[in-house]
């Protein structure tokens, strides 16, 4: 089987890229902001209020949108919601029962993961290279991790790993969903996935015995559930569905794979944590793999 490669204008590559490490960014700093969310709240119905508040906000976006739109938007948004329900569900209960460090470390393996869920799913052998780039990626996770040799597996890390598998299977189907329902608007299509979590999350919160409690007031719950709602939900959603469509699963993976790199310096300059000269070798490791691969294309 060969390397299928996309065929791309050079300027468009560029912009999916820096798009991507944007996006990154952004869910970088997620973890220590929902981690803070989840002190007031249950971890469905924090889920519930992130996304249903996110699909609201997007409502007004989707009033103009043609039967067409909605079809090939219900098409792509109702597999991709149950996915994406089952990748923050898995995200969210993982991070509350594992170390930050761990958690880091384990959703990285979703840089691994990528290229071999793409020739499984889409029958595209990735280039050789971009195997040697996710090793790379992979050892920096693990150094940035303190060394990945130390974990003892729990409920936590389990939920972590799945969650990791969870995002190849996801950045490969979104692709191939967002290409062949190419009608659908990014907006409407985002609208229709928060939708689906948050009411997903929400009728399995209120099935379970005790329910859920009455909202919290807390100023700090809704600024990290806003910050959520507009960075890392509708920003970081509806420029991933965008770029899946002008570059290969294997690169959105690779540079997602930066993610714990942000989130690592977000903890130090934000959080006050502190990083030893083991966990920055991690991180630039992680950035350099990601920059190498660009750069690798671009003289090609």
């Amino acid at each position: 089987m060969t390397t299928l490669p996309l065929a791309r204008p050079a300027t468009l590559l560029r912009s999916a890229d820096l798009v991507l490490l944007l996006v990154a960014v952004v869910w970088g700093t997620s973890y220590g902001v929902a981690k803070g969310a989840l002190a007031f709240y249950p971890v469905l119905g924090f889920l519930a209020v992130r996304f249903l508040l996110t699909a609201a906000l997007l409502a007004p976006a989707c009033l103009r949108a043609t039967r067409a739109q909605w079809q090939g938007a219900l098409r792509a948004g109702l597999p991709l919601g149950a996915l994406l329900m089952a990748i923050f569900v898995c995200e969210t209960y993982g991070v509350a029962h594992t170390q930050a460090s761990q958690a880091a470390f384990l959703i990285s393996l979703c840089v691994v993961f990528t290229p071999f869920a793409e020739w499984w799913m889409l029958g595209r052998r990735p280039a050789g290279a971009v195997f040697g780039f996710a090793a790379v990626s992979l050892l920096g996770a693990a150094l940035l991790a303190g060394g990945g040799l130390q974990i003892r597996w729990g409920l936590g890390d389990g939920l972590m790993l799945a969650a990791a598998a969870l995002r190849a299977v996801t950045v490969c189907t979104t692709s191939r969903l967002t290409r062949r329902h190419a009608q659908a608007p990014m907006l409407l299509l985002t609208a229709v996935q928060s939708a689906v979590v948050g009411l997903g999350c929400l009728l399995v919160a209120v099935s379970l015995p005790g329910g859920l409690p009455a909202l919290p007031a807390e100023g700090a719950f809704w600024a990290a559930s806003l910050y959520l709602v507009l960075g890392c939900t509708v920003f970081a959603f509806i420029a991933q569905n965008w770029a899946l469509k002008h570059t290969a699963p294997s690169r959105v993976g690779l540079l997602m794979g930066t993610e714990p790199a942000w989130g690592a310096l977000f903890a130090v300059l934000w959080l006050g944590e502190s990083l030893g000269p083991v966990q920055w070798l991690g991180g630039a490791l992680i950035v350099g793999a990601a920059w190498w691969t660009l750069a690798r294309q671009r003289a090609g």
